[in-house]
């Protein structure tokens, strides 16, 4: 079995202005290749677990993401560094607003994080050992989702969120410094 890199990507990959589905919106996380490059050589794959609740709420739409992601992927290969996937969730259990009404993605669902749903999916799909392999993000639903999945290395980088101390994880204040927790 293999490990991953268990990836967020708002606020993790690229700096989080929120609903960011634009690749003129998109600009990546000083140091995120030089973790990702760290990873690989120490024999993680990359994988990249999105909450991506715009989609629900109208902000953007799947073909939107699908777009971005594209772009974001070649960017990284461009690097030499391969995202082995990606996994987003679309769903939020409630719509932007009343009067705009639900959609098809407005619900309930097992994959939006805390949920552990993506992490176990990918772990499924690609053999990943979940007990040797690590997750970066910066919310504490990140920590959430990893914990539930069996994931031991948590690190959670802080930002605009607020973290509630409560969730064991190693805590760094910016992506470069998570190389130090890679093994």
């Amino acid at each position: 079995m293999k490990k991953a890199l268990f990836l967020d990507r708002d606020g993790i990959i690229n700096i989080d202005h929120g609903y960011v589905h634009k690749i003129e919106e998109f600009e990546f996380v000083d140091g995120i290749f030089d973790v990702c490059r760290y990873a690989l050589d120490m024999g993680f794959e990359i994988i990249v677990i999105t909450n991506q609740a715009g989609i629900a709420r109208g902000y953007y739409s799947v073909s939107d993401f699908e777009v971005l992601t594209n772009w974001m992927k070649v960017e990284f290969a461009k690097r030499d560094i391969p995202i082995s996937d990606v996994y987003f969730c679309p769903h939020h259990p409630e719509p932007k607003n009343q009067e705009q009404g639900h959609n098809e993605f407005v619900k309930t669902c097992d994959c939006r994080k805390p949920a552990p749903g993506m992490i176990l999916q990918a772990a499924k799909d690609h053999n990943i050992n979940i007990a040797h392999s690590a997750f970066i993000g910066d919310k504490v639903s990140d920590m959430k989702a990893a914990e539930a999945a069996g994931i031991h290395n948590k690190i959670l980088v802080s930002s605009q969120y607020q973290d509630d101390g409560n969730t064991h994880a190693h805590r760094i204040n910016c992506i470069k410094e998570a190389a130090a927790f890679l093994c």
